[in-house]
């Protein structure tokens, strides 16, 4: 009887660690998702710095006002064939 009782506390402590464990990966899990939420928001947001940054009339403008450039004139392009 002692046996079987010991077996029985045994599976029962094993349950309860089992549970614990399981417990903990949920929560980690949730934490990672969060993360990953951050991480897309943020990923869009490099998105849209990176297309308002990339647009051409803003490159034309920082070229001409910070850098005092000026488009040249039709006459003085070059084209280059492949």
């Amino acid at each position: 009887m002692a046996g079987l009782l010991l077996l029985i506390l045994g599976s029962a402590m094993g349950v309860i660690y089992s549970k614990y464990q399981s417990r903990l990966l949920f929560v980690e899990i949730q934490q990672q998702e969060r993360e990953l939420d951050r991480y897309e928001v943020e990923w869009g947001q490099l998105q849209l710095e990176l297309t308002t940054l990339a647009e051409e009339n803003r490159v034309e403008q920082i070229a001409r006002d910070k850098l005092k450039l000026v488009m040249p004139e039709r006459d003085k392009f070059i084209y280059l064939k492949p």
